[in-house]
């Protein structure tokens, strides 16, 4: 009879099953490490349990019941020998102690991730066995699981909450720009131009009509810049907080528009890749909206843009969008995403980039650009998974 058909096998995972049911409903990781230790200590009856967790490649010790091991702490060699392999780790003798402790006689490491990324490293040690078996191993790694995908659940729900923040942070902040371009340079320009056409009216000199005349247009163009930019302002005050949404279908939706309204503009797209929820607001096709039909506008001729999705992370999802254009100048790429930049040959007003990189970090993601393979730019689109 293999182990996992043995009749305790069956009920300790019944039991594993309800931790990790509680697990999910933790609010913080240092819940979820007390309830891990807990759960280790009945069901294992082990008492000398320390939970690593794993954050940017750093391992920190976050919660142990042995006295000597501190939170905060740096883990030994045996828990970084795991998380580097990414393979369960049983050591046994002198190297199984903790700086040369005689009384230790088995360690177990269990590391454990979602998808490619490491969350936590699990270790036990135990004085009285000289190595850990399935009966030991084999559970651990199903705790080991449920405390991996809490803790990943709560490290979204994070990052998800100071996207919130921020985009409170930022409906505010628009809010005084709005109030600012719109009364205050708005009036002012409004007397500019009426002086302006008044003095057209009395000045009989050529050259100072020619002045007045560029005094009135000026005027007129920054008043035009100004209610564009207070009604981009405005849309982007008017933003629901993230919540989920399924990425196809809008996707579907906004390249069907995009190359209906371009006939020079082809994309590639395989709709199947995108079956994926993200957080975001009710302004997400804008996003690709702008960069798709960027493509079709700054570049002349036909152009293809290959819509694609990466490798999704536990938490994280890369939309790109490459296209076979001319490209974007290496010194531009730091900026394009600024309000009001542009290209030198660029007859737009600089706002769809800046427009679009408000929007996503809006919803907790980020864009960049970088070269395509085939010469042209490649817009990446970072957003947060469901």
């Amino acid at each position: 009879m293999g182990f996992e058909q043995r009749q305790d096998f069956a009920r300790q995972v019944a039991d594993l099953n309800k931790y990790g049911q509680a697990l999910n409903q933790c609010e913080s990781v240092d819940e979820v490490v007390s309830l891990t230790l807990e759960a280790i200590t009945i069901l294992f009856e082990l008492t000398d349990v320390t939970v690593v967790e794993v954050r940017d490649g750093d391992l920190s010790v976050v919660g142990s019941t042995n006295p000597e091991v501190s939170a905060g702490g740096a883990p030994g060699e045996v828990v970084q020998r795991a998380h580097e392999t990414g393979e369960t780790l049983t050591v046994t003798g002198e190297e199984a102690g903790i700086d040369g402790d005689a009384d230790t006689a088995a360690t177990l490491a269990v590391p454990e991730g979602i998808v490619d990324e490491p969350i936590c490293v699990i270790v036990v040690r135990s004085s009285s066995a000289e190595e850990f078996g399935d009966e030991v191993v084999r559970p651990m790694e199903i705790l080991a699981t449920h405390a991996a995908t809490a803790i990943s659940n709560i490290r979204s729900r994070e990052r998800l909450e100071r996207a919130r923040q921020d985009l409170e942070t930022r409906k505010e902040m628009i809010e005084m720009y709005d109030r600012l371009l719109r009364h205050d340079i708005g009036n002012d320009l409004q007397v500019i131009a009426g002086f302006a056409d008044a003095v057209a009216d009395v000045v009989e000199d050529e050259q100072a009509s020619e002045y007045v005349a560029k005094i009135e247009r000026a005027a007129s163009n920054s008043a035009d810049l100004v209610e564009r930019v207070g009604d981009l302002l405005s849309t982007l005050e008017a933003q629901r907080e993230p919540e989920p949404r399924d990425l196809r279908p809008l996707l579907e939706d906004t390249v069907r528009d995009a190359t209906d309204q371009y006939e020079s503009l082809s994309v590639e797209f395989d709709p199947a890749a995108f079956d994926h929820r993200v957080y975001a607001g009710d302004l997400l096709d804008s996003v690709f909206t702008n960069v798709l039909t960027n493509a079709a506008v700054h570049n002349d001729g036909a152009v293809t843009v290959d819509l694609y999705a990466e490798e999704p992370a536990p938490d994280r999802l890369v939309v790109g969008m490459a296209d076979d254009g001319a490209g974007i100048e290496p010194d531009l790429r730091d900026e394009i995403f600024e309000m009001g930049v542009k290209g030198p040959d660029s007859e737009g007003t600089g706002f769809g980039l800046g427009f679009v990189r408000a929007l996503t970090e809006s919803y907790g993601g980020t864009v960049a650009v970088r070269d395509s393979d085939a010469g042209g730019a490649d817009f990446r689109v970072t957003l947060e998974r469901v």
